[in-house]
């Protein structure tokens, strides 16, 4: 439990009777100041400068405490803190409404870790790290430029070759939480900085005067509790998405329908069916893309809602796509224009941006009634159709020097972008009565999507094994996820971005359908050039192989689904890193096997060529689930063909083995 003493003027705040942090008379307690920040953008990505304009020591003046609220008087203003719920801090500041920017400290020690400030790919453990915690596109252009150039010369490099420096993700969160079993989460909408440069102390860079908590737990799951309290909890999952393999398919209706027959004649356990071209495609230099005219293309995908009809009576759910885009050339772009409902210029004009190669509209999610508008187009064009679940992509691209509706500064909108759209489809499902039976996955994500989106996907990686970008990043991806209190995540099956020889194998693909097989939900997609990429179907092997992988999904479904469920009453996340359960250095360390709940440990492959893998067992009991050999605690090299992925069941749940 967390108490204050002040003794002998120095102010110390305690766990468990334990001072943790003191500070005194005349001691600094944060700088504040102002800056002006300079955003250049492009296809997402951003290049941001700030300049301070004037930075300010506050030291404290006065302390008072009582039980469970304290208040430090500043040579400027005033800290007051509060314990809320006995394991939460709640920092918070008064008189200090001239500046724009503020810093501070929070001890350290050597030997800690740190994780979170959204999804993160390249890295898991961030210390040593400065984190930009902006919402951003993963993989940029120049990213994307330079992988070209060398897939042209054959240069297959999956090595991690990125500078953390230049790290942007599609999904930003203000939240660490370290190794020392506590969170930390900034209620900001403004750009902030981490820097876990320093063995003994962080320091955290935030554009505005905000408040911010501090919680603490015995365990990691009562600290990812204590954060989920505050950032919001994911509900469970429809029954039916632990049924099996949702299969991505583009192409039409005639595609769609001959594709699932082959599926099912294979023995896959098809679950769903996503067609994210539902509303018609657009044959772009980057690929087969969509057009963002949220209505149904019924020349592409004539007698749609028959066949929808047809594959719900064989337990086979469809789904689709959508954003908060609109293509300037279709019909919808032009009522939200005439209306006024598109995000603005500083000409009053339509603001188009620039997403691959093709312009696009922005819907004004600050705007009520475009809002109102947006979701009544998803109740009846998507719902009310019959879609069972879709992706709800983007978010990440609102311009700083944009005008919006309600009159709010862009640059503190940025950030928050993702969770209005996430709110706008998670309003749509209640509003519908049909939360629970119908989910929705958002790729781009900040503070308040926690709580509005039903699933993350970890976006557009290219399907290779390069540990920045491909196979090898969503692990950590997930991960770090569940580190900021986001708990159901999963990846496409096979990546998505190819171009030229950059291409999806028959390797790369069955080796990314056995990992999803362990993860929350199991999806396809045909990626951004599907005629380049093998598909479920490319060959017998692969068909065979998505049929084994599909099943065994399938016969996970009370694990995973009771994980789930304790994801949404507790906050604790279906993957889960190993250092949750196992105090061990490795365990804080690994970032490319997982805990598939609290029992099933997963080691995907992640190597091409590879027959085998090291696998780090945390000191417990073991049971490797192929071969049912037992193993304790320790560094072992084991089989890893293709079809078996290294897995091990704790031996004290040794019933799960049942299961298969």
């Amino acid at each position: 439990m967390l108490s204050f003493v002040v003794k002998n003027d120095v102010f110390h705040i305690c766990l468990n009777n334990k001072s943790i942090f003191n500070v005194k008379m005349g001691q600094k307690l944060l700088n504040v100041g102002n800056s002006k920040n300079t955003y250049k953008m492009s296809h997402g990505s951003f290049k941001i400068k700030e300049k301070v304009l004037f930075d300010k020591e506050l030291t404290v003046t006065g302390i008072k405490a009582s039980e469970n609220s304290a208040e430090l008087c500043l040579n400027e203003g005033k800290c007051k803190i509060e314990i809320t719920d006995g394991n939460k801090l709640l920092f918070s500041f008064d008189g200090l409404k001239n500046y724009n920017r503020m810093s501070f400290d929070i001890p350290a020690i050597k030997d800690e870790y740190i994780y979170g400030g959204g999804e993160t790919f390249s890295e898991f453990n961030l210390r040593n790290k400065k984190v930009n915690v902006w919402v951003a596109e993963h993989i940029n252009a120049v990213q994307i430029a330079k992988k070209l150039l060398k897939q042209i010369f054959g240069i297959k490099n999956t090595e991690r070759k990125q500078k953390f420096s230049k790290y942007e993700t599609y999904y930003a969160q203000p939240t660490f939480l370290s190794s020392r079993k506590y969170f930390f989460h900034s209620l900001t909408t403004a750009k902030s900085e981490f820097d876990f440069k320093n063995d003994n102390y962080h320091r955290i860079k935030i554009n505005e005067i905000s408040p911010f908590y501090m919680g603490f737990g015995e365990t990691f799951e009562d600290v990812l509790s204590n954060l989920s309290s505050v950032v919001g909890r994911q509900p469970a999952l429809p029954d039916w998405v632990y049924d099996g393999y949702i299969l991505g398919i583009q192409g039409g209706t005639d595609t769609m329908m001959k594709k699932v027959d082959t599926a099912l004649e294979s023995g896959i356990a098809v679950n769903g069916v996503w067609i994210q071209d539902w509303e018609g495609r657009r044959i772009t230099a980057a690929g087969k893309q969509l057009y963002w005219n949220w209505q149904w293309d019924r020349e592409l995908y004539p007698e749609l809602e028959k066949r929808i009809e047809e594959l719900n009576s064989k337990g086979i759910k469809v789904l689709g796509y959508i954003n908060p885009f609109l293509a300037v050339e279709k019909p919808l772009y032009k009522e939200a224009s005439a209306k006024g409902y598109c995000v603005k210029n500083k000409d009053g004009e339509d603001y188009y941006v620039t997403i691959t190669t093709f312009p696009a509209a922005m819907i004004d999610l600050t705007n009520p009634d475009a809002v109102g508008w947006i979701k009544d187009i998803i109740k009846k064009n998507m719902i009310d159709f019959g879609f069972s679940g879709w992706m709800a992509d983007f978010g990440e691209y609102l311009p700083t020097d944009c005008v919006l509706s309600s009159g709010e500064d862009p640059e503190t909108v940025h950030n928050t972008w993702p969770a209005l759209w996430a709110k706008i489809n998670r309003e749509a499902l209640e509003e519908s009565g049909k939360l629970g039976e119908i989910m929705f996955f958002t790729r781009a994500g900040y503070s308040d999507t926690p709580k509005y989106s039903t699933m993350m996907w970890n976006g557009d990686n290219h399907v290779d094994f390069s540990v920045d970008f491909g196979l090898p990043s969503v692990i950590p991806a997930m991960l770090s996820l569940t580190c900021c209190g986001f708990g159901l995540s999963h990846s496409d099956i096979g990546g998505y971005t190819s171009f030229f020889n950059l291409k999806r194998d028959e390797e790369l693909y069955m080796r990314w359908c056995e990992m999803n097989a362990f993860s929350p939900v199991m999806r396809g997609h045909e990626g951004l050039n599907p005629d380049l990429n093998v598909q479920f179907d490319g060959s017998d092997t692969v068909l065979k192989h998505s049929a084994k992988m599909s099943q065994i999904h399938k016969k996970l479904k009370p694990y995973i689904k009771s994980a789930v469920e304790y994801n949404a009453q507790k906050g604790v996340g279906v993957v889960r890193p190993l250092f949750f359960y196992y105090d061990e250095e490795r365990a804080y360390t690994e970032c490319f096997e997982y805990m598939l709940g609290r029992d099933i440990l997963v080691a995907p492959v992640i190597k091409a060529g590879a027959d085998s893998r090291e696998v780090y067992l945390p000191d417990d009991g073991w049971i490797h689930l192929w071969s049912k050999k037992e193993y304790k605690g320790g560094t072992y090299t084991v089989s890893a063909k293709i079809g078996e992925i290294p897995v091990f069941i704790r031996k004290e749940a040794d019933d799960l083995l049942e299961l298969f």
